[in-house]
Parts: structure tokens; C-alpha cells; sequence
């Protein structure tokens, strides 16, 4: 068993265990200076050891898991998100913006008029679960590529519909990630219109990363060079919040 299969295994078997003690450790300036040193430590291993392009395992429709579970938030009501879901999404909105040439704005049916990728991939949750599904949307480097997005950008930021307890989620991603191949923006699950449940009408599908990094209930991509400013600096909403690490690959 490779090291990364090791690491990607214990990560999965004690998620939930290890987070509350992450947490608590994260409280001291001691914890967090610790974290990010591990933090850059995994994301410098699982590079060195994973050529920039490769891909991540792909499945056989008939290894489609019978059912694709919801977690998280499941069912925004900010936002007119409800009259959204009512209207078939019709009125909503993708921006891309940030360090890009050319900010742009698409609908729904502009997106399904892009090159889209299908891929069948297995979702691994850090609290322990898995599924397999096919996805299908444009890649996120598509819609990098039409906006012109700036040498200076060093990450990809997902902005995001859906509010928790302490404010809007959204995650974010380097470039490296940003331009792989299975980095898509998905708007299709099985062959059917994204469910509620996970993420409609948009989500992020980053398959060499866990399950929190695949942001859901898009509104946008934010092309930036720093994370500072953004939340908490952190990168993402349960990286901020909840001790998870930032760079979580699989």
C-alpha cells in the first residue's frame, strides 16, 4: 500500500475523531503554526510523489453507487435561493472575475453550450463515507481560459449561495489544481440535473481532493493572489472554522 493510500485511509477512518482534537489544538498559536507546517508538508509530499496532470481513478457506470447522500448544506434559503430552485435556475448567474482580462457572467444554458467533460468518480468524505458518481460540466480551465485570468493569480476562489452559522461558505484552490483536467463545475449527477441536495444548480468537482473542497451552490470563481482578506485567511469555510486543513488530497 502506497504512502498516500496510508494517509488518505486514516484520514477517512478517523475524520471525525481527529477534527474535534484538531480544533482544540488549532486554539493555540502553537496548534495553528503546527498545522500549517503539516498542512504544507502533505501538500509538498502528495505533489512531489503525483505528476502535476495525473489523473485520479475513473469508474464503469455500473460501479455508480445506488444513491449520492447530501451533506453539509443541503437546502439553501438565503438569497432567493428558494425561488431560484422554483424557477429551474432559469435566472441564475455564473461570474468569473477577479485577476481576469475579461470578467464574464453566464447562464445555465451558456454553460451547457461549453466543451463539457463526463467522469465517473468516487467522493471521499473527511467524515468517513464515500459514493461514486458520474459528473458532468465544463472544466473550470474553460471558463479561466475565456475570462484570461492573470498570471498573477495564485488561487481559484469558489463563492458560494449557501450560508452556515458563521457566514457564507466558499473554498478555494492553487492553479495547479485550478487547470487539471478533472477540476470541472458540474451542473449534472447521473445524467440528470444536479439535485438540490448536492449543490444545484452548480458545484465544484475537484477529484484529487476530499469532499469539503468541492464547493457547492455556485455563484461564482474569484481569480486572486493571496488568500488574506478572504474569511479568515484560511481558504475555505471549515478551515477557518473547523481546523480542517486546506490543502486536503487524496
Amino acid at each position: 500500500m502506497s504512502i498516500l493510500m496510508r494517509r488518505r485511509n486514516f484520514v477517512l477512518g478517523s475524520g471525525a475523531l481527529m477534527l474535534g482534537a484538531c480544533t482544540k489544538m488549532q486554539q493555540s498559536e502553537a496548534g495553528r503554526s503546527v498545522f500549517d507546517r503539516v498542512d504544507d508538508w502533505q501538500m509538498g509530499l502528495q505533489r512531489a510523489l503525483t505528476p502535476r496532470d495525473a489523473l485520479v481513478r475513473e469508474y464503469a457506470p455500473e460501479d455508480i453507487s445506488p444513491s449520492f447522500r447530501g451533506n453539509g448544506s443541503t437546502n439553501p434559503q438565503n438569497d432567493g435561493y428558494p425561488q431560484h430552485a422554483a424557477n429551474d435556475f432559469a435566472n441564475w448567474r455564473f461570474t468569473v472575475g477577479g485577476l481576469v482580462a475579461r470578467p464574464l457572467e453566464f447562464t445555465l444554458d451558456q454553460i451547457m453550450l461549453l466543451p463539457q467533460r463526463t467522469q465517473i468518480t468516487r467522493h471521499d468524505c473527511v467524515e468517513g463515507w464515500s459514493a461514486i458518481g458520474q459528473w458532468t460540466g465544463p472544466q473550470l480551465s474553460t471558463f479561466l481560459d475565456l475570462a484570461q485570468v492573470s498570471e498573477a493569480a495564485k488561487y481559484i476562489v469558489f463563492r458560494c449561495a449557501d450560508d452556515y452559522t458563521r457566514g457564507r461558505y466558499y473554498e478555494s484552490i492553487d492553479m495547479n489544481d485550478a487547470f487539471h483536467p478533472q477540476t470541472i463545475i458540474a451542473h449534472r449527477l447521473n445524467g440528470e440535473p444536479l439535485p438540490i441536495k448536492n449543490g444545484a444548480p452548480l458545484r465544484a468537482r475537484v477529484e484529487r481532493q476530499l469532499g469539503y473542497k468541492h464547493a457547492k451552490y455556485l455563484t461564482g470563481v474569484e481569480a486572486v493572489a493571496s488568500l488574506d482578506g478572504i474569511g479568515l485567511g484560511k481558504g475555505g469555510y471549515w478551515e477557518d472554522y473547523g481546523g480542517y486543513q486546506w490543502y486536503a488530497g487524496v
